[in-house]
């Protein structure tokens, strides 16, 4: 590879893009790769299990077939899949996509996932590997919070929460972490109206289980039992209709909308935390698919249309820091 190569592809940003369940990032996220040659790699603690598609709202296939997406369908729901194992996938992806001379996308809703890769978590591979979920739930608070001190893992704002604690663990975070982003990181932030949101999300749950989701459910159960992906979020409540626990199709949607919706209250909360607020560039979808309207007008190259990104993310970090 030559020289000028190697600098070109190593001044290829990150861009990231979150937002909440059913903002729209995915269309845009699309979108926007197919202009400027970028492959998307999602940020999603649901989409890496295979058999798992239509509850977690995965890209189509069709939007596969124009952009190359990575992180889906990694392991099967009976497998372990951890933080740690989602950071060192997407690091080796980003370098990938770099080295193909192309712009590497972070797509997502999952914070924790997000902030593990762009703020550099320094995740504890050994804790993770070494002892079982069985294990940690017959161990009592003492031995919980003995664990996370011995190790030096980060100890949850409720140390007496067993089930905080034993998320703690799980996750194995180390107490050292940059919280600095890289220079050459870009995150934008989908902001929408929780009316809209919630309209929304009324609405895809329906497509939903008109997509199948109610058999996509009784064939993950057939396959894998009751394992842990499939009782949580829309896979839970649809196993409660299935189970006799939801009466009727209307209140089942009830349920499914307002699991959603829970979710949606949780990644704004993660969010708006100040130690990384100031760094996601919140922007409307509006906002954004006009910007995409006049890159394509005035006929902008790919690597104009990453520079105007770079130069209104600059201006933004230059605000929000004084």
């Amino acid at each position: 590879m030559s020289t000028t190569k190697q600098i070109a592809t190593s001044q290829m940003p990150l861009i990231v893009i979150l937002g909440p369940t059913a903002s729209g990032k995915s269309d845009f996220a699309v979108e926007l790769a197919q202009m400027i040659n970028g492959e998307i790699i999602c940020a999603d603690s649901r989409t890496v299990y295979r058999g798992m598609d239509i509850g977690t709202a995965k890209p189509t296939a069709q939007q596969r077939s124009v952009v190359p997406h990575w992180g889906l369908d990694l392991v099967d729901p009976n497998q372990r899949f951890t933080l740690y194992d989602f950071q060192s996938y997407t690091y080796a992806k980003i370098a990938e996509v770099r080295g193909r001379g192309r712009v590497p996308m972070l797509v997502g809703g999952s914070g924790l996932y997000i902030d593990s890769v762009i703020y550099h978590y320094d995740l504890a591979e050994n804790v993770k590997r070494e002892i079982s979920t069985s294990q940690l739930e017959q161990m009592t608070l003492e031995q919980l919070r003995e664990y996370i001190t011995t190790h030096n893992l980060e100890m949850p704002n409720d140390p007496n929460n067993p089930r905080r604690l034993v998320r703690a663990i799980q996750l194995g975070r180390v107490n050292k972490t940059s919280r600095q982003l890289d220079d050459n990181t870009i995150v934008i932030g989908i902001q929408t109206d929780r009316a809209v949101l919630r309209e929304r999300i009324a609405n895809r749950s329906r497509a939903m289980l008109m997509a199948g989701l109610m058999d996509e459910v009784k064939q993950l159960q057939e396959r894998y039992g009751d394992v842990e992906p499939i009782r949580r979020n829309l896979y839970g409540v649809i196993s409660d209709y299935l189970n006799g626990k939801i009466s009727d199709k209307e209140q089942l949607i009830s349920r499914m909308t307002a699991v959603d919706n829970q979710l949606v209250r949780k990644q704004l909360i993660w969010w708006r935390n100040p130690k990384q607020s100031a760094d996601i560039m919140w922007l409307t979808l509006d906002h954004l698919n006009n910007e995409l309207m006049d890159y394509r007008q005035n006929q902008l190259t790919a690597q104009q249309i990453v520079e105007s990104i770079k130069n209104e993310y600059k201006k933004y970090q230059t605000v929000s820091k004084t």
